[in-house]
């Protein structure tokens, strides 16, 4: 006979199964029905374990920074993936142009109007999106991060790339790529105040540390593509002794490349970036950028609702995903799935 959710935590609690939050693993305790005076326990709402027991239609929502961003659209694709496969109802939430206050009122709507029973964030300003996260664990809300990393924050897991592991990986694929060449190398982020490019960054200062090359930047171009594309190239025209153009996102790597095209600088000055967008797949092909690295935008996705929905309906704990960094070349781009 199949357990409810509160018999399942009854069971576990008289077995006295007790399972460690924060553990290297990235574990953390299931959802708990004590009355106890831990505050500082994760309960879950009682209108969730209802749904649940009554096998209600479980509302996941996915909260990306910018949902217009070309990036969203392979995450949704896994997002709506995971829904079918599991059997909940998934939707991506968030503001278009990436507004943080933006993401925290339409957060805070859902979460005072207990509608939803899980939800996953994607944040661009990890100090805007803390308190909200901390309400929603406060609520009763089972709540993880997907894409950007949240680590200081009540969030009870994260889906997505190592980001300064990302960044070193990176440092490490120029130097391969530049075979010992010194100069300056230009940086580049559409956002780079946002937590996710300070951490690529680091990794990416890391990777290239006692490596002899000037690291200028990271220079920030902002997401519109033409402003991007016209703040690269009055960086470049001040740095003309440059030998390679880094860029930390999708878009200000496609900006990048865009110029490097036009410009006539095509195998002069070296290119490496982030993500595998339809346009990244035409510069790689062309030999115009040297390579990029996916971090598997739509496995983020999937995971993410996999995550929640496995914790709701079977009270399975919640551990970190790794998403990983793949390497894309010309040479094995034609075998990677295209974000986008």
């Amino acid at each position: 006979m199949k357990l409810t959710l509160r018999r399942r935590i009854a069971v576990a609690a008289t077995l006295g199964l007790t399972l460690l939050a924060g553990s290297a693993c990235g574990a953390v305790t299931p959802a708990s029905t004590s009355s106890s005076g831990d505050s500082g326990a994760f309960q879950l709402a009682d209108y969730i374990k209802e749904a649940v027991d009554k096998g209600q239609p479980l509302k996941i929502r996915l909260s990306y920074h910018d949902p217009s961003l070309a990036f969203a659209v392979p995450i949704r694709q896994g997002m709506e993936r995971g829904a079918k496969e599991l059997g909940v109802e998934a939707q991506m939430i968030g503001p278009t142009g990436g507004n943080a206050a933006d993401q925290v009122a339409e957060l805070q709507t859902l979460i005072n109007q207990k509608q939803i029973h899980g939800l996953a964030v994607s944040s661009a300003s990890n100090d805007a999106l803390k308190p909200v996260i901390a309400q929603a664990y406060d609520a009763g809300i089972p709540i993880i991060s997907f894409n950007t990393n949240n680590p200081e924050s009540k969030q009870m897991g994260f889906v997505g790339q190592d980001l300064v592991a990302s960044g070193e990986s990176l440092a490490k694929e120029l130097l391969g790529v530049l075979k010992g060449k010194k100069g300056k190398v230009v940086v580049v982020s559409v956002d780079s105040g946002a937590g996710w490019s300070n951490d690529r960054f680091t990794g990416f200062q890391t990777g290239l540390k006692d490596s002899g090359l000037q690291i200028v930047g990271p220079v920030n171009t902002g997401n519109e593509p033409s402003a991007a594309y016209n703040t690269i190239e009055s960086t470049m025209a001040a740095q003309g002794d440059a030998v390679a153009l880094v860029s930390l996102d999708c878009c200000s790597f496609t900006a990048g490349a865009k110029w490097l095209q036009q410009s006539g600088k095509t195998g002069k000055i070296h290119s490496v970036g982030f993500d595998v967008q339809p346009q990244t797949v035409d510069y790689l092909k062309g030999g115009v950028v040297d390579l990029t690295i996916s971090q598997g935008p739509a496995e983020q996705g999937y995971q993410a609702v996999k995550l929640l929905a496995a914790y709701l309906k079977n009270g399975t704990e919640i551990k970190n995903v790794d998403t990983g960094a793949l390497v894309v070349t010309r040479d094995n781009v034609a075998t990677v799935p295209v974000e986008g």
